[in-house]
């Protein structure tokens, strides 16, 4: 997350940390639609730091020449995957007062960097020199109410070729999902990467539970933290979010996981540690080419 003011050195250090842990990271943009860094400059901090950056881009603050332009500026700044985000809404952030620009919505982004991989256009059909070639990934909340599948398909349509969902905290209702996107096609036209986030205390997991969106707590990891010490609850946490990542490891159709430090890279590290998912393949070693299968 790049942070809020004008020193990169926060975030360079959390970079730092992930090398050797991450095969890339994810640079948010205004998240919780509240003011931060520039992503680009995140994603510059980030690929110096020996990082593969994910440039995350939202429709809400952006009009079609500024997501251009910013998708243009982020590949010259080192970032190869591009995170099409609606954004959160204005209302829950720091600048309530804000107009949402939603010039272009999601799929209409995704289709803009899709285009420029592979047509090297821009909206406009103007053909520009040496395009941006992103893998281009879509979000979704599995677990929301009222879940359509439709909405994530027409993502894919629009040429998303991973998907990162909402943080995962029950495994059965995720596996429950992925029944219903199997049937449609979905994981054999894209990459599923899983979020999960290990929990450090119960008045965090009490919050994602209330506040965020699309997060289900299962009612046993609840009672748990309830009560613990700030000790105890980030290890039931940590252990909770390592069985989750190896039980992930055994289901068909997932391609890895998103974890989520919640602005705590060690959290990240030693998930990563325990879940046996060290040592990492070098660039080198991971092929990439067109299709949702080089992730």
């Amino acid at each position: 997350m790049p942070p809020r003011s004008g020193d990169l050195s926060p975030l360079t250090e959390q970079a730092r940390g992930l090398v050797g842990y991450a095969d890339a990271v994810n640079v948010t943009d205004n998240p919780a639609a509240s003011a931060h860094m520039s992503p680009l400059a995140g994603v510059a901090a980030t690929a110096r730091a020996g990082l593969e950056p994910t440039v995350q881009l939202t429709v809400r603050d952006r009009n079609r020449l500024a997501l251009t332009a910013d998708l243009l500026g982020a590949w010259a700044l080192g970032a190869r995957n591009l995170l099409c985000l609606t954004g959160d809404p204005l209302s829950v952030g720091d600048h309530p007062d804000a107009r949402a620009a939603d010039d272009l919505d999601v799929t209409e982004l995704i289709r803009l960097g899709t285009a420029l991989r592979t047509r090297g256009r821009l909206q406009s059909g103007h053909e520009i020199d040496e395009p941006p070639r992103y893998f281009v990934g879509v979000a979704d909340s599995p677990l929301a109410p009222n879940y359509d599948p439709a909405r994530l398909e027409a993502k894919l349509d629009a040429g998303g070729a991973f998907v990162v969902t909402q943080i995962t905290y029950d495994l059965e209702a995720l596996l429950a999902w992925l029944d219903v996107v199997r049937t449609r096609g979905i994981p054999q036209r894209a990459a599923v990467l899983v979020g999960v986030a290990p929990i450090r205390s119960a008045k965090q997991v009490h919050f994602l539970n209330d506040h965020l969106p699309g997060v289900s707590v299962p009612q046993p990891l609840l009672a748990a933290l309830d009560g613990a010490t700030e000790a105890e609850a980030e290890a039931v946490g940590t252990a909770q979010c390592v069985e989750l990542v190896l039980r992930l490891r055994e289901v068909p159709d997932i391609a890895g996981v998103h974890v989520i430090g919640l602005g705590h890279e060690h959290a990240v590290r030693r998930v990563i540690e325990r879940a046996d998912l060290l040592p990492r393949p070098s660039p080198g070693d991971r092929a990439i080419d067109d299709g949702p299968s080089s992730r």
